[in-house]
């Protein structure tokens, strides 16, 4: 099932972010689990004067879209499961690459996967789209396993491992590498 089984517009939103379990807001919802796809929808809020959207708001957006996939991982509850398996995992690096702009009232799908694992961190990788397949932006996310005892890097723990190849998608090119 792809996002495009959904049909397009908020009306079938609410529904089928239902059946999948989602919590839904007025402005965002889960879309599918696999592939792991979020809707956005922008509001004015978001928007400077002239009905743009802020820069800073891509990084909300893109932290949006990891935190519905970090609840999937974590079984509901992120937090919780985390706490079970000993660890934290704080942001190691971010980075957004922008390709179209949005106004008021757009709406996008944002498509979440797991492009890298390394033996301490691991990269969440989010391609935005607009129906038609027009790009919004292109971001990465790296959380990195810190143990809560001594606030140190650790290997990632083999449940987490398990559970990150669920939504391990194939690398992307200029994808970049790091030892951590």
């Amino acid at each position: 099932m792809s996002a495009a089984d959904y049909g397009g517009g908020l009306s079938s939103v609410a529904p089928v972010a239902a059946s999948v379990g989602a919590r839904v807001a007025s402005y965002e919802a889960l879309l599918s689990r696999e592939p792991f796809v979020v809707r956005k929808r922008v509001r004015w809020a978001d928007c400077d004067p002239a009905g743009v959207v802020y820069t800073g708001k891509f990084t909300e957006y893109l932290l949006i879209a990891v935190n519905y996939l970090f609840d999937e991982l974590g079984q509901g509850n992120y937090g919780q499961w985390l706490k079970a398996l000993q660890v934290d995992t704080p942001c190691k690096g971010m980075d957004l690459e922008f390709h179209g702009a949005l106004w008021p009232e757009d709406e996008f799908d944002m498509h979440c996967g797991i492009s890298q694992i390394r033996p301490h961190s691991f990269d969440i990788r989010v391609d935005a789209v607009q129906e038609g397949g027009r790009r919004v932006f292109t971001g990465r996310f790296s959380p990195i396993c810190i143990s809560r005892e001594v606030r140190r890097r650790v290997p990632i723990p083999e449940q987490m491992l398990q559970a990150l190849q669920r939504f391990k998608v194939l690398a992307q090119p200029n994808s970049k590498d790091s030892s951590s």
